[in-house]
């Protein structure tokens, strides 16, 4: 019995990272592959933005009825299924329309996280689900990290699109693993309606935090997942750099993220972890036009690296902190919902302002949006340190 928990635990986190994998194959080198095509900034950023906009859209809805119909493993799979399609389409097509298609397509599949976790925390005791979730995130952000260096990598030696056709197959070696995941028809939870939804997202507390999502969301995917790799092409950066500068922004979010709920908000509080966390992330934005040098702007994504991922953690442990035990999924789905705002708006509007200034004012805008977010947790976060 032990041994067949422990399979079918191992089979769903191996699956999990994968799925990641087959996203973020070409994450480093996509913006710059974009540009290449001769479209504009702008229209970079609508392409890279796709992918949190029809996240913001799909993930509510499809928690709704993924929970009415009981049925997590059917919508795991459709969404490896749309990873797949996504990777493929790339691959074959290189048009700015059908980048913009494939690249929300991957927002589709990306939705289906929501799933993913509601399953794979059903496999724990209740008193375990942050034991699950830490689990479950390990996979996530391992699948991602070894995506970005492998597809950029090889994007050097074959080609960007061998990083599309990569994430196709990774997206068949996932659906394969999928297989043999176990549904599990325990889950006893009562469908939560959409007005009920609405309610929970009503709280004041939830609206000030899914906000300050959205602007971290809003910066992440303007410079490390949007404009970032662009001002290290014009650096001389080639494709595997491009992933070794991806990575070295999302690897300190891994013991910063293990950090700000344990040592720093025990330590210095919640408040006023968040507003540091803020104020490191705007600075490094401000940086970014000053930068001569690839190492140097390396320097900069590892500290702006360190800020960003002590903040969402944060946030989403405050978002659910005062929700009653029955609506905290729900509280955390409307969150991870609203935070797709971000991921859209972020590029769309650097890309933007952009065209119409220079980048160098997109990093500088996007830094002013990291001092708002330290302003609103300085005037709107309730001071508290744990004891």
């Amino acid at each position: 019995m032990v041994q067949k928990e422990l399979f079918k635990r191992i089979i769903f986190i191996i699956a999990t990272a994968l799925f990641w994998f087959s996203l973020y194959t070409y994450v480093p080198i996509f913006p710059g592959y974009i540009e290449n095509s001769g479209v504009s900034h702008s229209m970079v950023g609508i392409i890279i933005g796709s992918y949190g906009f029809t996240q913001m859209i799909i993930r509510i809805p499809l928690g709704i009825v993924s929970d009415r119909l009981n049925k997590r493993k059917l919508f795991i799979i459709l969404g490896i299924v749309f990873s797949f399609i996504s990777g493929l389409g790339l691959w074959l097509f290189s048009s700015a329309w059908s980048m913009l298609i494939f690249r929300a397509l991957a927002g589709v599949a990306a939705a289906s996280w929501v799933t993913f976790s509601v399953l794979f925390s059903s496999y724990y005791k209740s008193n375990e689900a942050t034991k699950a979730t830490g689990y479950i995130l390990a996979a996530n952000n391992t699948g991602q990290v070894l995506a970005m260096f492998a597809g950029s990598s090889l994007a050097e030696i074959s080609g960007a699109k061998s990083s599309f056709l990569l994430a196709a197959i990774t997206a068949v070696l996932a659906m394969v693993s999928a297989m043999f995941i176990s549904e599990n028809k325990e889950i006893n939870r009562k469908p939560v309606s959409f007005i009920e939804l609405l309610s929970i997202g009503k709280s004041g507390n939830l609206i000030i935090l899914s906000f300050l999502a959205i602007l971290t969301q809003f910066i992440a995917y303007a410079t490390v997942y949007g404009f970032t790799p662009i001002a290290a092409k014009s650096l001389g950066a080639n494709s595997t750099m491009l992933g070794l500068l991806s990575t070295m922004s999302i690897l300190p979010g891994i013991p910063a993220g293990a950090l700000s709920g344990s040592f720093f908000s025990k330590k210095f509080g919640e408040k006023k972890t968040l507003f540091a966390g803020y104020l490191i992330t705007a600075l490094s934005c401000m940086a970014i036009p000053f930068v001569k040098s690839f190492s140097v702007l390396v320097v900069t994504q590892l500290i702006g690296g360190f800020g960003k991922g002590v903040t969402i953690p944060l946030l989403m442990g405050l978002c659910i902190k005062n929700v009653e035990e029955s609506k905290r999924g729900s509280a955390m789905g409307f969150f991870q919902a609203i935070y797709g705002l971000g991921m859209f708006t972020g590029p769309v509007v650097v890309g933007f302002i952009s065209d119409i200034a220079n980048l160098d004012a997109g990093f500088f805008f996007t830094a002013v949006i990291g001092v708002i977010a330290a302003f609103i947790v300085q005037r709107f976060v309730k001071d508290t340190v744990s004891s």
